[in-house]
């Protein structure tokens, strides 16, 4: 439970980064993020999932 709430921490401080270091970016994106289709959306999103994962077993040392 330890590691879950350690990743939601980190999500948090990297989402406060982006919004603190780059407000108008994520106003703009928030205006194009409706216009990409679901899939593309779905696909990507499975990628960075994918990816994190991968990335942790490797630090992890699995």
């Amino acid at each position: 439970m330890n590691d879950v709430l350690t990743g939601l921490a980190f999500f948090l401080v990297i989402e406060g980064l982006l919004y603190a270091a780059a407000p108008s970016f994520v106003k703009k994106l928030a205006t194009v993020l409706p216009m990409i289709p679901e899939r593309q959306l779905r696909t990507t999103g499975l990628i960075a999932m994918a990816l994190g994962v991968a990335g942790i077993w490797l630090i992890r040392g699995a």
